[in-house]
């Protein structure tokens, strides 16, 4: 495991208990280079998965693009990273437990805005006026009297 403060290659595991949600490892280690302590999660590696996307290209399943769009939505919301991290494994979680090889980019924005719906309304809003393109202002409150 390279260390994020030097890069050093050589570290030793302090401590590995069970991430909170129970799919993962925690290892808290310590670099054996200058010392500094970090943490990192191993995961039991799944199926590669495919996405579809609107123009029907497909693209390997990437995480941090989720974790992106979330975060973009939960700007300036009083939202931890650990709920935000929390949601993005709970989207997988839901992503990987289908089973299948592929899946289309709106099955996710939909898992993802019905997730966000519940942890924040602004948030919720935020994404899926990007997420289903909002042309005009009727639109946006279309969307928001869905929730009120």
């Amino acid at each position: 495991m390279k260390c994020p403060f030097c890069g050093e290659t050589d570290s030793k595991v302090i401590d590995s208990r069970p991430a909170e949600d129970g799919s993962s490892i925690r290892r808290r280690r310590q670099c054996n280079g200058c010392k500094k302590r970090f943490t990192t999660y191993e995961k039991v590696e799944t199926i590669p998965l495919i996405v579809i996307k609107k123009d029907n290209n497909r693209e390997p399943y990437d995480r941090q693009k989720i974790v992106s769009g979330i975060l973009r939505s939960c700007h300036k919301r009083p939202i931890s990273a650990d709920q935000i991290n929390r949601l993005v494994d709970e989207v997988e979680t839901e992503i990987f437990n289908r089973e299948e090889r592929e899946i289309p980019a709106q099955e996710i924005g939909e898992i993802v805005m019905n997730r966000l719906k519940d942890l924040d309304a602004v948030a919720y809003v935020r994404f899926a006026s990007v997420y289903r393109e909002f042309k005009d202002v009727n639109t946006f409150m279309d969307e928001i009297k869905k929730i009120l």
